[in-house]
């Protein structure tokens, strides 16, 4: 049985459509990532929940990870004041990070040095089960396009790129990964990204230190 409440069920269903499902629910998406909200809403998961586009754009203010940019351009599209609201205006959405769908090219900015990171933090919150294989291998992109980090630990000033359930937290040093050629981003929610090596991975020679949520330091992944 499904215990989320019913704006939980709706902000899910919309993260999985636009990160994930967009494709294969024949939701037309542009290369940056953005659906016309006229065909999400017109989605049967979402069409069967009543959403209309007031209840959407209340869902996209409350959500508190800044997940998702609700924009409306002209038919030209050039973009539009969100009030103007023009006959001919069309809205549009978008998942500002965390896709698998290959096509998506959102427009990040490149991390050169360390300082391009405002807090000059780039931090993974994970659990214990994923960690004893993390500890082993590295951080995975997995089947999404990015691996996720935050400028900090979730609760201190960080909206998005961390769950705030993390029992793990993994430190990167991000210098030493750009002097070997590993590439990162930031999202325009401040979420630090990074595809890792050419095999999707962060190898751990990467991490600075290893925490859990108490703040005491875990040993032993560095052989």
């Amino acid at each position: 049985m499904d215990r989320d409440p019913p704006e939980v069920r709706v902000s899910k269903t919309i993260s999985w459509l636009l990160r994930h499902g967009a494709q294969g629910e024949g939701l037309q998406m542009r290369a940056d990532g953005y659906v016309k909200v006229v065909d999400l809403l017109d989605h049967p998961k979402l069409k069967a929940q009543g959403l209309d586009l007031d209840a959407l754009k209340g869902v996209v203010k409350a959500d508190s990870k800044q997940r998702f940019d609700l924009i409306l351009e002209s038919t030209q599209g050039a973009k539009l004041e969100s009030f103007a609201a023009p006959a001919d205006g069309i809205w549009w959405i978008k998942a500002r990070q965390g896709h698998s769908i290959k096509t998506v090219q959102l427009e990040l900015k490149p991390v050169t040095f360390v300082s391009d990171i405002p807090t000059g933090i780039a931090v993974h919150g994970t659990n214990r089960v994923a960690w004893e294989s993390i500890s082993k291998q590295g951080l995975s992109k997995m089947k999404r396009n990015h691996i996720h980090l935050a400028q900090n630990i979730a609760g201190d000033g960080v909206i998005s790129g961390m769950r705030s359930s993390s029992k793990i937290l993994i430190y990167i040093d991000v210098q030493k990964a750009l002097a070997a050629g590993i590439k990162f981003w930031l999202s325009d929610n401040g979420v630090v990204l990074t595809e890792g090596d050419k095999t999707g991975l962060l190898s751990k020679k990467f991490f600075a230190r290893v925490v859990d949520s108490d703040g005491v330091e875990i040993t032993g992944w560095e052989t």
